[in-house]
């Protein structure tokens, strides 16, 4: 009955709008005042000083359960950018490039390197099948690898223009998978290599009588004595499994992020040898070191292996068969790796075995 009466109803309301408004006008004059805040901040006065706090990468309070969520922003980002689009790319192309230039002037120079007395029609086994296993896995896996994670790099300027966005959409993120899970079977292929060939790429004296004569590369008549991997060989061999490890532990750190230090723990060890590094280092920086030096492994990698398939397919006749069949002529084994053929032969005679096979008729 009370609130039916009109008057009393406009009175009230119009009570309480008052106080709102004088609460509020009170609070405003009080809480801001020429920019200034309550305590001891300056509020707007401080823009300046808040904003370099901020784009110092430090650390703030949050309730989200995460340390990287509690910094606003994170400036090491941009020096991240700036070297993954800048001397990380540039520099990568300029070395993809100049391989290819170098191998086409070789080819262009020297010509298929061939055997010097011609096919024999006699062969000796290079490659057992588990060797040839070894490399395959490990050579395929790579090679999608290293395709999927140039379009990574390189893509959006190189095939984005040509296919589309859709199509290169399509194809970034089927090859993102391709690279994830393929990296496994990589490490794999990595692994038994090495124990496959290990005790052969020992180094030796005999190594340097085989660079001073260019590995007769440059040379016709040339044919330095090697052994079952001679010096060429040894030095890609330990390229790639120095190199396969670093990138196979840097894209581990990548497959599953923020769970690793491998970067501050390593800096650790550099400065233990002079050098200056930063060791504290938050997962986001972890992270971002791992990508930049991910990428310069791999692209050093791929402009070795460029030239491994060079000098294994078109540059050389005969060299492919040891990792087809695992079979190759006995002429082009005493040319390249004689040392190896009379060890051979010796082992197969104090086995009671010539070692020679016929050609299938």
């Amino acid at each position: 009955m009370f609130f039916k009466n009109t008057n009393i109803k406009k009175i009230s309301f119009t009570l309480f709008v008052s106080f709102f408004i004088i609460l509020n006008l009170n609070f405003t004059s009080y809480s801001q005042t020429s920019g200034e805040v309550p305590g001891s901040s300056l509020g707007l006065n401080s823009d300046a000083d808040l904003w370099r706090y901020i784009r110092g990468g430090n650390k703030g309070q949050t309730q989200l359960g995460s340390e990287l969520s509690a910094v606003m922003i994170q400036s090491e980002g941009d020096n991240w950018r700036s070297i993954r689009n800048g001397p990380l790319s540039r520099y990568g192309a300029y070395g993809l490039i100049g391989m290819l230039i170098l191998l086409a002037w070789f080819y262009s120079y020297r010509g298929r390197i061939k055997v010097a007395k011609g096919f024999s029609g006699r062969t000796i086994t290079r490659f057992r099948a588990i060797e040839r296993f070894s490399h395959w896995l490990m050579a395929g896996s790579f090679v999608v690898l290293a395709i999927t994670g140039l379009n990574m790099i390189y893509g959006k300027f190189v095939l984005l223009p040509i296919i589309g966005q859709d199509a290169f959409s399509a194809l970034t993120v089927g090859g993102k998978y391709a690279h994830n899970f393929l990296a496994f079977a990589f490490m794999i292929g990595l692994g038994m290599s090495f124990i496959c060939w290990v005790t052969h790429n020992i180094p030796s004296k005999l190594d340097i009588e085989w660079l001073k004569q260019g590995g007769g590369l440059f040379n016709e008549n040339s044919h330095p004595p090697a052994r079952k991997f001679n010096a060429g060989q040894k030095i890609i061999f330990w390229a790639v499994m120095l190199g396969g490890l670093s990138i196979s532990l840097s894209g581990w750190a990548l497959l599953f992020p923020f769970e690793t230090k491998m970067m501050a723990k390593t800096f650790g060890i550099l400065n233990m040898v002079g050098f200056n590094l930063p060791t504290d280092l938050t997962p986001l920086q972890e992270q971002q070191l791992q990508t930049i030096w991910h990428g310069i492994v791999g692209l050093v990698l791929i402009i070795i292996i460029i030239a491994h398939i060079y000098i294994g397919s078109l540059g050389m006749q005969g060299a492919f068969d040891a990792m087809n069949s695992g079979e190759v002529d006995r002429n082009w084994a005493k040319e390249h790796h004689g040392l190896w053929v009379e060890e051979e032969d010796q082992k197969a005679k104090d086995t009671g075995k010539d070692g020679i096979k016929q050609p299938a008729e």
